[in-house]
């Protein structure tokens, strides 16, 4: 029961400290807007150099099931040209 209310009262001080010094408080360079710091143009490079890896991950996804289904519309049609010469002959 004694460390609950210690905790109550570090999480009062806690907030009582955000509420009155809001100035701590502010965000960073990059969030607050001031677009042109250092920081915000890191956080920018930091933005694209992950789509570029999130684009490439699922560009490669995306170009191996193309590959299966090209690879396999090869494999049914051999088989379809393999079995045509067949059909002929029984047909007639």
């Amino acid at each position: 029961m004694k460390h609950l209310s210690q905790a109550r009262f570090v999480l009062g001080v806690i907030l009582a400290a955000s509420v009155f010094a809001p100035s701590s408080a502010w965000a960073c360079a990059a969030c607050y807007g001031a677009s042109d710091s250092l920081q915000a143009k890191g956080m920018n490079w930091g933005i694209f150099s992950l789509l570029f890896v999130i684009v490439s991950v699922l560009g490669g996804v995306a170009s191996f099931f193309i590959y299966l289904v090209r690879k396999s519309a090869a494999i049914n049609a051999a088989g379809v040209a393999a079995q045509l010469p067949e059909m002929s002959d029984k047909a007639c």
